[in-house]
């Protein structure tokens, strides 16, 4: 009996597949797709959901000085002449940051492996790359879906047959947070 299913395609294939698959689901909470499929995809999303929810609270708060450049009220940086060259004008302030404890690290860096970078394009700005951002999956896991999950045991994912897929009768689900 095999531990997992190859759902027809390459090792190379079938990992890209299920890493496409989870991310989307972990961004968006809800996906379409095959009944075998979801069932793998079920495996590795509830893996990484149960790490986050145990290393969500494990960090440090730490206080450190940082120099962040002084800027005017447009938002562009004040510069100053010094000695014939112009040289930006740097503030020091002090923050504070959270800084992972190892474990937490480590969990951070096994999600990382799995999820893909996923960028967000807003409705208004489609087709232009200037005003994209960047989606940090890893934090939205530590911060947004572990803390709903905190007091549950496992079963953080739902799956819910839809019908069968009219081209090639294969049995389509809703996979999708609970």
């Amino acid at each position: 009996m095999a531990k997992y299913r190859k759902l027809g395609r390459t090792a190379s294939q079938r990992k890209a597949l299920l890493r496409n698959q989870v991310t989307a689901l972990l961004n968006n909470g809800k996906i379409v797709t095959t009944e075998a499929k979801a069932k793998e995809i079920r495996k590795i999303a509830e893996g990484l959901i149960a790490s986050a929810v145990k290393e969500k609270d494990n960090f440090d708060e730490v206080t450190v000085t940082a120099k962040v450049a002084r800027k005017d009220k447009d938002g562009k940086r004040v510069k100053e002449v010094v000695d014939g060259k112009k040289v930006t004008v740097y503030d020091e302030v002090e923050k504070t940051i959270k800084k992972d404890q190892p474990s937490k690290l480590h969990a951070r860096r096994e999600m990382l492996k799995v999820l893909y970078t996923v960028t967000e394009v807003p409705a208004k700005a489609a087709g232009k790359k200037k005003e994209t951002k960047q989606v940090d999956l890893t934090e939205k896991l530590f911060n947004e879906i572990a803390p709903k999950y905190a007091d549950r045991k496992g079963g953080y994912t739902r799956i819910v047959k839809i019908g069968q897929r009219k081209g090639d009768a294969a049995m389509t689900v809703l996979i999708e947070l609970v």
